[in-house]
């Protein structure tokens, strides 16, 4: 079976049998060929930076000693999250009531159709609060998904019971929204909501904070200047956290102690990966609104070189349907300069400039000038690129957008495309010449991820682009960069199961081996059926992978109605998990021919289980001496998969008892 093509898939006829194979390149010319049902075993590489891993050498030890010392530091890094998982489940918090009918005619005046998932967020945060344990669940939802909403809702619950409310963003203008937000949709309840920012003078914070350590504030809005020692609650309920990921490491530590104590909800337009694996891993609750809400649309995204007259025609087309623009210009030195050049190229038009470095006075009554509609084009840096909702910007024009990061450029886009109207989102880089190929990448990425609710993918192909270094902490980025994310990630889940078992937290869910069953039946995915590599890899990953026949059928149903109705090899492919999944429930390992007998082994079977067998396939011969059940076949070879296939369902009905499929 030699083979000189690059690694991948390969179909091949091997004593008459046709099957895929993927090709394993090792260090040197070595080469493996892996049947595709051995495929569960193998993860994709992603590396810190998007490195290429160094091959080990076939049969060596280096690999072996490579997972030994990764599966220590896994577990060293398990230990740690599960003293700080099992710290706040032993914790008890406050249970919160079941909603009261002044809940019920708060949520009835929402002025907006909640979507399906916007209720299910709503429905688990409130039974989080519930719950006597401490909640901490991420909220992940597409800039004007309504996890504010959701966040509103959590908060009236809480102060309707007497608690207090800390609501924390991470930029002035954000804190600023969501006191506006709040207080406009609880303006008609007897609840007192204040705010803690810059764009406040001294006398008015020190009156709000100390009126929130009185009781006499039930809801305080404000930046990581709430988590200051001199802020304190007389009875904190609820912390709010948006884009939790913009805070800086020790505001993260305070904020992790607080989460032992009390009730916290984190809203995210597009987690990063730390806070997302930490979810994925079952370290934390996450739910994901992907529903847009009614009459939105997907932002039109253009990615390519600047030029002038495409900027012109841009904002011109959006002035003549009276809306407004942002250009984005990262460079405070220069942003002064660009407007003079833009305020050239379309003179009847109104400019705005905003930064960071600019007095905070002033930085709020131009965003708030803005907002209200006084500019026609907003010429501002990234300092947009938080939360801030103003309705009426439909067009986005960004200058060298190749220095930007894929999670960063996803949330500037979403700053339009929140009102009715169709959103335009340009790109724009000095020339494909000067573009890396990471930048190439992360354009790429956000032509491809142009629909609504893509939030979630962009931050896992955020996470496949920028590497996991930094994601688990420095110590562990060696080990990723080494094995892979997957497999490392693979490994930590393993080290957290095991030690939840050691510490009687339930059972370690062991995946059992695959049984060995070889029939001579073509099974494997035609070229011409699915004619891309990685959805080939998908699709055989899935098949190898599954561990429910359900998820074999919903996997048929979703192949039919994307590639078509489904050859035959690939039918067989498919029955053949089927009877994998089914023999290993019964307790088999192993299926064998011998001569004109079908061998499967062990099993152990009670005398009341063999003789349902035989009702059901007369000749079949149980040994409970060698734990084997053999059945009689014909040496034809079409006759001896459907054999199998029908082994398999009776094996399973008469060890569980379930009536033997049709």
């Amino acid at each position: 079976m030699a083979s000189h093509s690059s690694p991948g898939f390969e179909t091949k006829t091997v004593a008459g049998v046709t099957r895929d194979y993927l090709q394993l390149q090792f260090q040197g010319d070595d080469k493996v060929f892996m049947p595709t049902e051995q495929l569960a075993k193998i993860s994709r590489y992603l590396g810190a930076a998007g490195g290429e891993p160094s091959l080990s050498k076939l049969g060596g030890a280096r690999w072996d000693n490579l997972k030994a010392r990764a599966r220590r530091a896994a577990q060293e890094l398990a230990g740690e999250l599960l003293n700080l998982y099992a710290e706040r489940k032993r914790r008890t918090g406050h249970a919160f009531d079941p909603d009261t009918e002044w809940q019920q005619e708060f949520e009835a005046r929402f002025p907006y159709q909640e979507t399906a998932d916007q209720l299910e967020a709503i429905e688990l945060v409130k039974s989080d609060m519930e719950a006597e344990r401490p909640m901490d669940r991420l909220i992940c939802g597409d800039v004007g998904y309504g996890k504010t909403e959701v966040a509103l809702r959590a908060a009236f619950k809480a102060a309707a019971s007497g608690k207090q409310v800390l609501v924390l963003a991470p930029t002035t203008i954000l804190a600023q929204q969501h006191q506006g937000t709040f207080s406009e949709r609880l303006r008609d309840y007897p609840f007192s909501i204040d705010h803690v920012s810059r764009f406040r003078s001294a006398a008015e914070q020190k009156a709000a904070i100390e009126a929130f350590a009185a009781g006499k504030v039930d809801i305080l809005v404000g930046t990581h200047r709430l988590l200051s020692r001199d802020v304190r609650a007389k009875d904190l309920g609820l912390i709010i956290i948006d884009e939790e990921q913009r805070f800086g490491v020790k505001q993260k530590e305070l904020l992790r102690q607080m989460k032992l104590k009390v009730d916290v909800i984190s809203m995210s337009a597009t987690p990063i990966p730390r806070t997302l694996q930490m979810s994925l891993a079952g370290l934390r609750d996450i739910t994901t609104i992907e529903t847009p809400p009614e009459g939105r649309r997907p932002v039109k995204t253009f990615v390519g070189e600047y030029d002038e007259d495409l900027v012109k025609q841009a904002l011109e087309r959006e002035h003549a349907r009276r809306g407004q623009a942002f250009f984005l210009h990262n460079r405070v030195d220069s942003i002064e300069e660009t407007a003079e050049r833009l305020r050239a190229l379309c003179p009847d038009m109104r400019f705005e400039v905003a930064h960071g470095q600019m007095d905070e006075a002033e930085l709020e009554a131009r965003m708030m000038g803005f907002l209200r509609g006084e500019a026609d084009v907003l010429v501002s840096t990234s300092i947009i690129e938080s939360g801030i909702d103003i309705p009426q910007a439909n067009t986005l024009i960004v200058d060298r957008s190749d220095l930007f990061g894929l999670s960063q450029l996803y949330q500037i886009r979403g700053r339009v495309g929140r009102g009715r109207e169709r959103a335009y989102a340009y790109l724009l880089y000095p020339s494909h010449a000067a573009l890396t190929s990471e930048a190439a990448q992360r354009l790429s990425a956000l032509s491809d991820y142009t629909e609504l609710g893509a939030g979630f993918k962009v931050a896992m192909r955020d996470l496949e682009l920028r590497g996991a270094g930094n994601l688990l902490g420095d110590e562990q980025s060696g080990h990723v960069a080494a094995l892979g994310f997957e497999l490392y990630l693979q490994m930590l889940d393993e080290a957290v199961r095991e030690m939840a078992a050691a510490d009687g937290d339930g059972p370690v869910d062991e995946a059992p081996e695959p049984v060995r069953l070889d029939v001579n039946v073509d099974a494997y995915v035609p070229a011409d059926y699915i004619p891309y590599e990685q959805a080939k890899i998908d699709v055989h990953r899935r098949i190898a992978g599954a561990r429910e026949v359900a998820d074999l059928g919903l996997l048929r149903d979703e192949l039919e109605d994307r590639f078509g109705e489904i050859p035959q090899p690939l039918a067989n492919l498919l029955d053949l998990q089927v009877a994998r999944i089914k023999l290993g429930r019964a307790g088999a390992t192993t299926v064998s021919f011998k001569g004109d007998r079908l061998a499967v082994t062990p099993l152990e079977l009670t005398s009341h289980q063999a003789k349902a067998i035989r009702a059901e396939i007369p000749g079949a011969l149980y040994e409970s001496g060698r734990s084997q059940l053999s059945v009689r076949v014909s040496n034809d070879p079409q006759q001896r998969f459907p054999a199998v296939i029908r082994a398999a369902d009776v094996l399973l009905a008469a060890v569980t008892e379930e009536p033997v499929a049709a």
